[in-house]
């Protein structure tokens, strides 16, 4: 054959790269449960973060067999509920079948369409449940996502962990990178009595005494407001669940001071009624 026609030339190019193609696709095929089994290990270490079982620093330094055993020992349930907060399916936490909901991006545009399937991960830490829910939205450059943790009752934050894709070093990024924003979660609250905006991370810093909101970044104020209607569009989603268990948890409370309602239940009532009532009391008494 002529080397030096046409023929030869486009013969030999098109050879070339059907096997390169080939071999970046078998590739790709051969990578892809490692890359799934990394993707997974990094989401359930910032889950794990936020839940403050372990510090993202000590996660980072095992493998990822561990940290799906970290997971599968701490967890007491992980499941999905619908729009309306009720539970739908039970989400797999045996180590070998860990099933997670983690592709945020379609979450988002089913919450948008009304039709979301949210994910609810139920760690124990020292005998206490903790609830972690995600979030994700629009940063300046690309998409933010993180995991807020809630105590067992749902109405008080005790953790937080956000992450990024292309965010600006030393400004956006700092959503990640600085412990300070983060640690600036825990203690705060979901406003069940403002639906449209239960949550703020204010520019110039939050209002003093202020429980629903925290101060935003300076010199990141469109990751800030990104990530403020990230948790505004998630917390709305997951407001019906929020408040249920933040309600059922009133209502046990006020059960004990219900006297036969309280005593046909079993066990605690008596003195620790007392204790509750003496609390709310107190409680009712700084609120006025």
């Amino acid at each position: 054959m002529n080397t030096n026609n046409n023929v030869y030339t486009i013969i030999y190019t098109t050879i070339i790269v059907v096997v390169a193609a080939a071999i970046l696709s078998i590739a790709a095929m051969a990578l892809k449960p490692r890359q799934q089994a990394n993707i997974k290990a990094e989401t359930i270490s910032q889950m794990i973060a936020a839940s403050g079982i372990s510090s993202k620093e000590d996660l980072a330094k095992l493998g990822n067999d561990k940290i799906l055993a970290l997971y599968s020992d701490n967890i007491k349930t992980a499941f999905l509920i619908d729009k309306d907060g009720n539970k739908t399916d039970e989400l797999e936490t045996e180590v070998s079948s860990i099933e997670l909901q983690d592709n945020l991006k379609m979450e988002n545009k089913n919450i948008a369409s009304g039709e979301p399937s949210l994910p609810v991960y139920v760690f124990e830490k020292d005998g206490a449940e903790i609830n972690v829910i995600p979030c994700y939205g629009a940063g300046l450059w690309g998409p933010i996502w993180g995991y807020i943790a809630f105590n067992a009752d749902c109405n008080e934050i005790v953790g937080a962990y956000f992450d990024h894709e292309s965010e600006t070093p030393g400004l956006g990024a700092k959503i990640k990178d600085e412990a300070w924003f983060r640690e600036q979660f825990k203690g705060k609250k979901v406003d069940f009595d403002n639906p449209d905006k239960p949550f703020g991370i204010i520019k110039g810093g939050a209002p003093e005494g202020d429980a629903s909101k925290v101060d935003a970044i300076t010199g990141a104020t469109m990751t800030c407001n990104g990530l403020d209607a990230a948790l505004n569009t998630w917390f709305k989603a997951y407001m019906p669940f929020l408040s249920k268990k933040a309600g059922a948890a009133v209502e046990s409370d006020a059960c004990c001071c219900e006297g036969d309602s309280c005593d046909s239940n079993g066990e605690g009532c008596g003195k620790e009624c007392d204790h509750q009532h003496e609390h709310k009391h107190q409680h009712n008494h700084q609120e006025g």
